[in-house]
């Protein structure tokens, strides 16, 4: 605490006596200050404690005084200080008056007090509060530190420095949304200031501002976090009253360490986008076998269900970027895995079918078609998606077509975004119940039925079940009630029988084609 008017009564010392204002004692004392001038207002920047004579003051007129200390009341003087036993030996009484009549107080100086040795006291205690603040700031800059070193994620972090600012601390993904708060509850109130948070993150960084919670009666810091062209995030630091020093240390502090640890993420990012797009290279080759293996524990849950293969194009960098960072963020918070390959104005993108991601790029699209015709459309709102249907490991390179497809489609309508389903609108279904079709899909399948009729296994219910589960073994596998080891046996047997790859599309395709036809015709008979 900066020293006050009490302190300095309480100060042995220096022998002051209170003789007005003595409920406004509490007030901080920025510096003491002698002056003698008739009016000291211009040299004031507030908050000192004037120590005068009154050398050139007629101190015994009422209205010259009134009118004196009126100004340096209104200048936010802390108080006066009135050495006696020089000019007159006691305060007079119209300084008194007008002192109690503006709540200013006023201290009276015993001649045997220089008033340098109460700008010592005043400057001393200010020196200490400062070592004090700093010291408490380096300490909060270790416990922030460690916190951020540990690993366990920012909850650690913000906990830290909610208790070191006494008030609570938030932070927020790139899209405004928030990750993590401390304490608990003040997850609500942090969720109330992402119309703030998104205004930031329109500003280069680093960026700050002051903001008020009505509700709360908060104040509350918001910082941007990154170095870039583009915020990466942001920071919530709410108190009751402004920051103190140490307080600001261990603000600024939580901001560099963020910072880094967002630096650290992106680089890990780039690791993992690496690793992604060699993963997405062997699926689009039909080496979806490999492709497994190399996605290991990373990317392996992403591959065990359906998902979407999406394609984003924008003329300028920053739609691609916004388009990623938003899908992130969702698949983020539901804990979803994302592969992302960025390749110069292209984003190419595997996300589970029917996630928080593949809903977020939908409501990101959602949002630029509904902009007013004549609103200028920015930039990174210039972005057009092409979305697959669900499919598997084994049919990315089909859903990479349609994916392609779907994209046309979306520049030709004008629209953000379009999904395969909407290309394909309709169904090809009455076009199997054709002759020539029952005819073609008899002749590929004979071999299986016949196989099947001996006995031997059930080849054509297994093909369908994989199939159906764009080739995952362990859906397909549960759903014939067999080991998935026992249908590995089967395709390959299907492999043999037919002397086809069931990792070319086309025979995917075609067999595909054949089990719906044939079924078309069971049931039309």
């Amino acid at each position: 605490m900066p020293p006050t008017l009490a302190s300095l009564v309480q100060h042995s010392a220096l022998k002051l006596t209170v003789r007005a204002g003595a409920d406004r004692l509490g007030t901080p004392v920025r510096w003491a200050h002698a002056s003698e001038l008739a009016d000291p207002v211009p040299y004031m920047e507030g908050g000192e404690l004037l120590l005068v004579t009154a050398t050139n003051l007629d101190a015994r007129d009422p209205g010259t005084m009134r009118r004196y200390v009126q100004r340096l009341a209104g200048a936010g003087v802390a108080g006066i200080g009135f050495g006696v036993g020089v000019t007159y030996e006691e305060i007079p009484p119209a300084l008194v008056d007008a002192a109690e009549e503006a709540g200013l107080p006023l201290l009276e100086v015993p001649r045997r007090t220089p008033f340098l040795a109460i700008s010592k006291a005043v400057s001393g205690a200010i020196a200490a509060d400062q070592y004090r603040s700093v010291t408490a700031g380096f300490e909060a800059q270790r416990e922030l530190t460690r916190a951020a070193v540990a690993g366990d994620g920012p909850a650690d972090l913000l906990t830290r420095l909610a208790a070191n600012v006494d008030g609570w601390a938030a932070l927020y993904d790139s899209a405004g949304a928030v990750v993590a708060a401390a304490p608990d509850w003040a997850a609500r109130r942090a969720a109330r200031l992402t119309p703030e948070v998104e205004r930031l993150r329109d500003r280069p960084a680093p960026a700050s501002v002051v903001v008020g919670d009505s509700e709360s009666h908060d104040r509350v810091e918001l910082q941007s976090l990154g170095a870039g062209r583009r915020n990466r995030g942001a920071l919530a630091v709410g108190t009751g009253a402004a920051l103190g020093t140490a307080e600001r240390y261990a603000v600024h502090s939580a901001v560099a360490l963020l910072t880094l640890t967002t630096a650290r993420s992106r680089a890990l990012q780039g690791a993992e986008q690496r690793l992604g797009a060699a993963v997405l290279r062997m699926l689009l080759a039909g080496e979806s076998d490999h492709a497994r293996a190399v996605a290991g524990d990373l990317y392996g849950g992403l591959l065990d269900a359906p998902f979407r293969l999406l394609i984003a194009e924008s003329p300028a960098a920053s739609g691609t970027e916004l388009l990623a960072e938003t899908m992130e963020a969702a698949a983020s918070r539901s804990g979803e895995t994302l592969l992302m390959v960025p390749e110069g104005e292209r984003l190419m993108v595997l996300a589970a079918d029917g996630g928080h991601a593949v809903d977020a790029c939908a409501a990101h699209a959602r949002t630029a078609d509904d902009r007013p015709v004549r609103e200028p459309v920015p930039d990174d709102a210039d972005v057009v998606v092409g979305m697959s249907a669900p499919c598997g490991p084994i049919a990315v390179s089909a859903a990479y077509k349609q994916a392609e497809q779907a994209l046309s489609v979306a520049r030709r309508r004008g629209r953000t975004m379009v999904e395969h389903e909407e290309v394909a609108a309709g169904s090809v279904l009455p076009l199997l119940a054709d002759d020539a079709v029952r005819a073609f899909a008899d002749g590929m399948l004979r071999p299986l039925q016949e196989h099947d009729a001996k006995g031997r296994g059930d080849l054509v219910d297994s093909l369908r079940a994989w199939l159906s589960r764009h080739g995952q073994w362990d859906a397909a596998a549960a759903d014939l009630g067999v080991h998935r080891h026992t249908l590995r046996y089967r395709m390959r047997r299907v492999e043999e029988i037919l002397g086809r790859s069931l990792d070319d599309p086309d025979v995917r395709m075609e067999l595909w084609l054949a089990l719906k036809a044939t079924s078309a015709s069971a049931g039309g008979r």
